[in-house]
């Protein structure tokens, strides 16, 4: 899609200035009302409150690839190898468990918590489908659940809680597994959305409450809405070459945030997208389905 081919049925705003490298997993607490995110290569955590425009950052040290909303006003972050808190009041990040330290080529990405208040979450090889997608318990155990991923990416659940769908970005498709809600087992990957033959690459989702599902498009230019049965409904282009993910947010969480990249940018690709990394929204008229958060205790 075209850089100037800005034409969408519902406003589009410039949010939050940031120029973030790799803006990532946007999550709206829908109790406080603000949305958080992290950037994966700056090691930061975002909390954003758009009512009154504030901005907190929280320096983790290192690669943060995402993180869920936990009680006590903590958040649970996958960082490259491992699992952490952060505490919101202090700023204290308190390791959990390592998982994968013994992959130097991989690192943790997108996730996000089922109604259950289980944690998914996935990692990415720069070298080869060296990928899992795993999922931490509210008992603190940790299950992989898929393997032979690239770039393990954008999750979601159908509105009734039957379907899990993953992204893997190198692949540039969208699966649908059955899921179990009871046990959290999913079965039957089929490919629901293939877009190798377009040439675009899904990064982060959304699913909003008809079933239908929002993929932000890395060098897109673009967040693309799917219907249930992966047919493309509409995309709804944005100002920037590297939309990343996109969450649903507001009172009435008909607002679409949606994080950016910047990282790897030519000189002249940076020109022609100069909001690249900042923070947008895109005003629906659709419903999205409210964050889970993780129910598990954290010490």
């Amino acid at each position: 899609m075209a850089a100037h081919s800005l034409h969408s049925p519902y406003p589009i705003a410039n949010v939050l200035t940031v120029r973030a490298r790799l803006g990532e997993g946007p999550t709206w607490d829908m109790a406080q009302q603000c949305l958080y995110w992290v950037d994966i290569y700056n090691h930061w955590v975002y909390q954003f409150d758009p009512a009154t425009g504030q901005t907190r950052y929280f320096d983790v040290g290192g690669v943060v690839g995402c993180l869920a909303i936990a009680s006590n006003r903590r958040l649970l972050l996958a960082l490259r190898h491992e699992l952490a808190v952060l505490d919101l009041a202090t700023g204290e990040l308190t390791p959990i468990l390592s998982v994968e330290a013994d992959k130097p080529y991989n690192r943790f990405n997108d996730g996000k918590c089922d109604v259950a208040g289980r944690f998914w979450f996935g990692s990415m090889s720069t070298q080869d489908a060296g990928g899992s997608l795993y999922r931490y318990d509210l008992d603190g155990s940790l299950h992989q659940m898929a393997t032979g991923l690239t770039i393990s990416n954008g999750i979601g659940w159908s509105p009734d809680n039957q379907t899990f769908y993953l992204t893997d970005s190198a692949d540039q498709v969208i699966y649908a597994y059955q899921f179990d809600l009871v046990s959290g087992a999913i079965a039957q990957q089929q490919v629901l959305v293939d877009l190798s033959l377009a040439d675009l690459i899904p990064d982060g989702l959304a699913i909003d409450a008809e079933g239908c599902l929002w993929s932000a498009i890395w060098d897109g230019w673009c967040v693309i809405r799917f219907s249930p049965e992966g047919k493309e409904l509409a995309r709804f282009p944005l100002p920037v070459q590297r939309p990343t993910a996109c969450t649903f947010g507001g009172t009435d969480l008909k607002k679409l945030y949606v994080t950016t990249a910047s990282v790897g940018l030519s000189e002249a690709e940076i020109q022609a997208s100069v909001f690249s990394g900042d923070l947008f929204c895109i005003h629906t008229d659709v419903v999205g389905l409210p964050t889970s958060t993780f129910a598990g205790a954290l010490n």
